[in-house]
């Protein structure tokens, strides 16, 4: 009978290795896993190497990798292929290199290798992950953090896996509905700069031969047009100028919070940024506490991961009020952010015992807001454009052809 080398860790996350004779490497794993240990790697004797190593061998071709930067869809696929080969009883090395075969970003290709190679240095996931923040956030260290400890290791993947593929959709949605005025606003706008710098210009030479003075609509268009075709290189330069200001100011803490602040104080979109900050919060808290993740160190995770320097702020005054002893539905309800309810849910889910359950269903009801606000807006956003468009370049049209008219109620007067 064969002698593995196995190399496993304890609830406590400590680093347990041992030898044992089985049939083979599933029957170890499952032994393994029925005394609540997170299986990391099995190799047979003849096969460790000093340092308790594994010489992983290839499995299958790599992809060939096409884009450096790491996609949302990335970290979706990853966490889901993930969750589904340790609920199958892979080891998390063999796993790793699996998936880190298929993956088709460099930079995550690499990422995942150095995981790899922290791991077999003594690391457990989540450490090897936290030298990674870009790519795994303090949500997924502290995430597969708990799952190590409680030895649910693929079901708390399994868990993040539906939470990313859920924002992924609800992402893809917002996008969606936004292509469509997007396409008209940019359509619009280079119908506008056609005008301004090839036809106006036409007109206004042909206008030169005229003996008569020109409607003000006509002098004003001429003199708008030719101050934006001789500098339209400052006009693009300034444009840019004041884009790279505002994102330096908004990338300071002040500049950040009055940004937001000024964001959720708009009206009509107001309610829609609220919206989604709301929607994130619910459903980055309601992933931490379905994992086992305790309430304090959730909100504490939230605080950080959130995205949102005032509700980050919200967070931690409810953070250190539930530090307290005071309930959570009653430091919502304080921080005058959070809709009645919101509150309402939020109670009802601490006096059942159904907490996670309650942040999901407050997420699914935002995420359902922000789709009917953009289904409305952009119903309301194209005849809008549409309008908008129409009249400014009517103006553009009768201002252009006034002096025309003028001319020809001059000849046919004489």
């Amino acid at each position: 009978m064969p002698r593995f080398l196995y190399i496993a860790r304890d609830k406590a996350g400590k680093r347990i290795t041992g030898y044992e004779e089985v049939a083979s490497a599933d029957e170890l794993t499952g032994r393994l896993q029925s005394r609540e240990l997170v299986v990391v790697n099995i190799v047979t004797e003849s096969s460790a190497i000093p340092g308790l190593k594994e010489k992983t061998s290839p499995v299958g071709r790599r992809v060939q990798l096409r884009r450096y930067r790491v996609t949302h869809e990335d970290l979706v696929l990853f966490c889901r292929q993930l969750a589904t080969l340790l609920g199958a009883g892979v080891t998390i090395l063999k796993s790793l290199d699996i998936i880190s075969k298929q993956v088709s970003s460099q930079k995550f290709h690499n990422a995942i290798e150095e995981v790899e190679k922290g791991m077999q240095g003594g690391l457990s996931l989540h450490e090897a992950m936290s030298k990674h923040p870009k790519i795994f956030t303090e949500l997924w260290v502290n995430l597969v953090e708990s799952g190590e400890a409680s030895g649910n290791l693929a079901v708390v993947l399994d868990r993040l896996a539906s939470s990313l593929e859920r924002d992924a959709v609800f992402r893809s949605k917002i996008i969606s509905a936004l292509i469509y005025p997007a396409i008209l606003m940019f359509a619009g706008m280079g119908a506008l700069l056609f005008l301004t710098l090839k036809i106006i210009p036409t007109f206004a030479e042909l206008f030169k031969g005229f003996k008569v003075q020109l409607p003000l609509l006509t002098r004003i268009l001429i003199e708008v047009s030719s101050v934006i075709r001789h500098g339209i290189i400052f006009i693009i330069m300034g444009i840019f100028a004041g884009i790279f200001i505002f994102r330096r100011y908004i990338a300071t803490s002040d500049g950040r919070r009055r940004y937001e602040r000024f964001k959720i104080g708009l009206p009509v979109f107001g309610d829609f940024f609220r919206a989604l900050v709301v929607e994130r919060f619910s459903s980055a808290m309601a992933t931490l506490i379905e994992s086992g993740v305790p309430l304090l160190y959730s909100l504490e995770i939230t605080e950080h991961s959130v995205g949102n320097a005032i509700m980050a702020d919200i967070v931690h005054q409810i953070k250190e009020d539930v530090r307290q002893g005071k309930p959570l539905n009653y430091t919502l309800e304080k921080s005058a952010f959070f809709e009645p309810l919101v509150v309402q849910m939020v109670a009802i889910g601490e006096e059942i015992g159904e907490l996670p359950q309650m942040f999901k269903r407050i997420n699914t009801f935002y995420q359902e807001q922000v789709e009917t606000f953009l289904t409305r807006f952009t119903s309301m956003f194209e005849p809008m454009i549409l309008l908008f468009m129409g009249l400014v370049i009517g103006m553009m049209v009768i201002g252009m052809f006034l002096p025309i008219f003028q001319l020809s109620s001059i000849s046919g007067g004489g």
